[in-house]
């Protein structure tokens, strides 16, 4: 039997807000990565100019600012996930999610979030608002990423010499 929930006046901390948004906001920067301009490079026939290509390809500017801000935003989020674990803390909800699991953003997964969002339910009646926007970004993000993956099989299909 659960404990009757809390009167707790706040329940969403800026920082919650910027662990739910944070891991999206390189959404966008996977269209500034050319992999079709690679592909269209590409000589099969050519071993030398091949590893060369791949070498451009792993060292582009925009992989590497893909890769790096990922890291950065990861980083963020679990200072984040601390902020917002002590800001409830502060404001009296009992056993919130603990923050550590905000590591888990670093592997792409929203744990910190959607632990928190039913914790803070279970405990205050309130803070489901989390969860939903959790769940609508990452079905933006999967929109996203079946967009830019099809560009990619067609820009893939079109490098193919048909004879």
């Amino acid at each position: 039997m659960s404990a009757a929930p809390v009167a707790v006046e706040k329940v969403y901390s800026p920082w919650i807000w910027l662990v739910v948004v944070l891991p999206y906001v390189t959404l966008p920067l996977l269209f500034t990565f050319d992999l079709p301009g690679y592909l269209r490079g590409l000589d099969v026939s050519d071993p030398d100019a091949s590893v060369q290509l791949q070498l451009q390809l792993f060292t582009s500017p925009a992989l590497l600012l893909l890769s790096l801000s990922g890291w950065v935003l990861g980083a963020a989020v679990v200072l984040f996930s601390w902020l917002d674990w002590r800001w409830l803390v502060r404001a009296g909800v009992p056993q919130p999610f603990h923050w550590a699991f905000g590591f888990f953003s670093l592997l792409g997964y929203p744990v910190y979030a959607i632990g928190r969002a039913v914790v803070t339910r279970r405990r205050t009646g309130r803070g489901m608002a989390v969860l939903w926007v959790v769940i609508a970004l990452f079905a933006l993000s999967l929109v996203v990423s079946i967009v830019w993956a099809a560009t990619l099989v067609l820009a893939l299909v079109g490098t193919l010499p048909f004879s």
